[in-house]
């Protein structure tokens, strides 16, 4: 089971990058995780929280505008590739799967790029402009990192 959250958080990641890192940091700080006497102990620190939170939320608003580049590109690409490995070394650390975690959030990542650009198109099509898809997009990230985390709980 926890190989397959540290798979889902990275496809948040993929999704939108800072939103994985931002829900396991809330996760931690609210005693959902427990990573006491960890390396990754310091996700929990209020200023890890608000400093992902920030992040995370810069991410959404950036989204929306037209002059951001595609997710594929390979600055985009592995700063998501860098959140999964993140987020899932986390929540294997939680279970004292460092690296399981981490391979697993890097394989999410690759699979929340790909399918996020790829639903993201099709639901531009749907919708006849990108707005309304980026905000679904948007949702399925907030909402899918949310109950990532509460499930480990």
């Amino acid at each position: 089971m926890l190989y397959l959250l540290a798979l889902l958080i990275g496809v948040i990641a993929g999704l939108r990058t800072m939103m994985a890192p931002a829900a396991v940091a809330w996760g931690t700080y609210l005693g959902w995780l427990s990573l006491t006497g960890t390396w990754a102990s310091f996700v929990g620190h209020w200023i890890t929280v608000a400093i992902f939170s920030v992040l995370a939320l810069a991410e959404l608003i950036a989204d929306q505008l037209p002059s951001t580049p595609s997710r594929k590109v390979p600055q985009q690409f592995g700063a998501r590739l860098v959140g999964g490995a993140f987020a899932g070394a986390v929540i294997g650390t939680t279970g004292g799967a460092v690296i399981g975690g981490l391979i697993a959030g890097i394989v999410g990542a690759v699979i929340g790029t790909y399918g996020g650009a790829e639903l993201r198109a099709r639901l531009s099509a749907a919708f006849g402009r990108d707005l309304p898809a980026a905000l679904v997009e948007d949702v399925i990230a907030i909402v899918g990192a949310a109950l990532i985390v509460a499930a480990i709980a």
